[in-house]
Formats: C-alpha cells, sequence, structure tokens
C-alpha cells in the first residue's frame, strides 16, 4: 500500500526537478501545491489523509492546533535542520516524526552582499531609471572601503559575512547577547560595547541572529533612531527580529538611508505592502535559500528522509533549539537514541 505525501509552498515546482523522486515510484502516492494556503482549516481538510508532508523551510506554520488535525500524518520533512514554525514539542506528543536536511549557509551570505552592495550603488534607483529611459546616473553611490558594517550575530553565516567585508576594507564591529572579545577577534572582528554602541557607529548594519525570545523585536524603534540617517539596514535572517512598524516609519520618514529586506513577516507579501513600493528598499522575496546547490541538498535529503522512515528508520531529527552567544543554533538535550528523538515506534513507518 502506498503512502499519502504532499510537497507544500512550492511555488516553483523545484521539488521534482533537484531530489529522486522516482525511487519512490513504488512507495508514495505524491501531490505537489505549488500555491500557498493561509486557512488552517483549508489545510486540515486538504492533508487530513496524508501520512507524509514536505515543507518548504517557514513557508506554512504547523501549530498544534493544526497537527492535531491531522490524524494521519506521520513523518514531516522540513528543509534544513531548523524550522521556528513548527510546533515540535507537539509533533512529538502526537507521535508524528520530523526530520530535516542539510543546507548551505553560503546562499544566504551571498545574498546579504547582493543587497548590501545593491543598496550602496543605488541599484534599484538606477535600474528603473534605466528601464524607463530616465536620467543617465542619477546617484551617488556610498563607499564600503573605509566604512563600518555592524554585525549583529557572529555565527556561521555572519563570521563569513565579515570575512568579505574586511576584502572590502571595511571596519567590522559585531554584537550579540552574549558574544565574548576572545570569539569576536577569532574572527577577526571588534566586540561593539553594546547593542546601541553599533547601531550608532556603524554605516551598514546587517542581521544575522536566530528569531528567538530574546531576540524578537530586538531592533524597535528606540534602536532604529540611534542609526545613522546614512546608515542601511539588511536582514536577511528573520522578520521578527526588527520591529516592522518601527522599520517602515523610519524608511518613509528617511530617517536611516536604506534597508535591503529577504525576510516579511507575512509572507507571500501582499501587493500593497508599503515594502514594493518605497524607494529605499530593496527587496527580494525570500530567496536567500534559494539556490540550485541549496535546493538538490533540500530535496535530495528529503527523498533520502523519506526512505529511511518507510524502513522504520526515521533520520535527521529536528529538535527544538535556542540560540548560543554568537547567534548559532544549538539543539536541545545533545545526543539522544533517534527514536527517543523522534518519539515514534519503528511500526510507524512500515507499510504493508
Amino acid at each position: 500500500m502506498k503512502a499519502n505525501c504532499t510537497i507544500l509552498d512550492d511555488y516553483q515546482e523545484a521539488a521534482l526537478n533537484y531530489g529522486d523522486w522516482g525511487r519512490l515510484e513504488d512507495k508514495l502516492e505524491l501531490s505537489v501545491l505549488t500555491e500557498h494556503y493561509d486557512s488552517e482549516d483549508e489545510l486540515a481538510e486538504m492533508l487530513k489523509d496524508e501520512e507524509i508532508l514536505v515543507i518548504m523551510r517557514e513557508r506554512t506554520p504547523f501549530r498544534e492546533s493544526l497537527l492535531a488535525r491531522l490524524p494521519k500524518l506521520r513523518l514531516l520533512v522540513t528543509t534544513g535542520m531548523r524550522n521556528a514554525s513548527v510546533d515540535l514539542d507537539a509533533a512529538q506528543r502526537l507521535g508524528i516524526a520530523v526530520s530535516g536536511t542539510r543546507g548551505s549557509s553560503e546562499a544566504p551570505i551571498e545574498l546579504t552582499w547582493a543587497l548590501l552592495l545593491g543598496l550602496a550603488r543605488h541599484v534599484r534607483v538606477e535600474t528603473d531609471s534605466f528601464r524607463s529611459g530616465g536620467p543617465w546616473q542619477s546617484t551617488v553611490g556610498s563607499d564600503l572601503n573605509g566604512r563600518t558594517l555592524g554585525l549583529l550575530g557572529l555565527g556561521r553565516i555572519g563570521t563569513r559575512v565579515a570575512e568579505i567585508g574586511r576584502a572590502f576594507g571595511m571596519n567590522i564591529l559585531a554584537w550579540s547577547q552574549n558574544l565574548t572579545e576572545e570569539r569576536a577577534a577569532q574572527a577577526g572582528v571588534r566586540l561593539a560595547a553594546s547593542k546601541e554602541a553599533l547601531l550608532a557607529e556603524s554605516d551598514y548594519v546587517s542581521v544575522h541572529l536566530v528569531l528567538s525570545g530574546r531576540t524578537r523585536g530586538l531592533l524597535g524603534a528606540e534602536e532604529l533612531a540611534l542609526m545613522k540617517p546614512t546608515a542601511f539596514l539588511i536582514n536577511t535572517s528573520r522578520a521578527g527580529i526588527v520591529d516592522q512598524e518601527a522599520l517602515m516609519s523610519a524608511l518613509k520618514e528617511e530617517r536611516i538611508a536604506g534597508a535591503g529586506l529577504d525576510v516579511f513577516d507575512v509572507e507571500p507579501l501582499p501587493e500593497d505592502h508599503p515594502y514594493r513600493t518605497l524607494p529605499n528598499v530593496l527587496a527580494t522575496p525570500h530567496i536567500g535559500y534559494v539556490t540550485e546547490s541549496n535546493y538538490r541538498l533540500y530535496f535530495e535529503d528529503a527523498v533520502e528522509d523519506i526512505e529511511a522512515y518507510l524502513a522504520g528508520r526515521p533520520i535527521r531529527p529536528v529538535q527544538p533549539t535556542r540560540a548560543d552567544e554568537t547567534g548559532h543554533a544549538v539543539q536541545r538535550g545533545g545526543r539522544r537514541d533517534l527514536q527517543q528523538a523522534f518519539g515514534i515506534r519503528h511500526e510507524a513507518g512500515r507499510h504493508e
């Protein structure tokens, strides 16, 4: 008997192109949803008979209220090894295994610099003018060499962003709640005296923190007011770290020079959202992880996760995480027996 499996939120129909799903042809009834569904009632009805779900990052939240309405669900595969939109404790209580996949941190690093450079050289304004037959040159770009880049978070991504910043000749500051001088020195950056000092000194501020109770709303109106009027904010991490209303106000009133954004409170972003039209916003539709190599890792591993589950040996358990002092995600509970981590019995993966 084949297991019912649905891939959600595959906007570009990429999953089937980047994973060898043919290996599961005799074991799965596979469906792909290319549209996003906000309604929990609609999702519960559509997915009530599914045994396996593959979800794209945090595009659709799986809270306990939804998981409890999916009685046949036994495996939830999420791309990446961390997903704040899945209630992992509820999944374990309900006997639902949650598996992750590998992923590359290089993709968001590259996009961070694409946004930063685009802001510095006013790429959006100049490109729009070029395409519309406007003035030939209408802006003067900001330099990187000799300017200060402030990093909120110095984990794997933040450290690589710092390396590239040094190659541009930038001065690098870093801060997070528990970042030490020793760790900053290891990364070749200077530890800011405080979050406030980093914001006041930096010409470019880039966010590289894990979203948690401590970091949610970390940058509000008071913090944004500390930034130079010539400074830019770049966020390829999580929208919830920055108060979005405060940021929109600062951008509309030009109290900061601009923002480069790849993450939003609501995704897909509504068509009438101010971020789509503000001239000092350079925004992308959450494509920080959307690259060929990353998708290949995601969906090759998703196929492998499903194969392992069907064989009664689930792999890559995703567990609740906390953030360490650098912004890294740290697994809670250390090494565990796989079955304990998944909270399921071997029988959950057997089919007749």
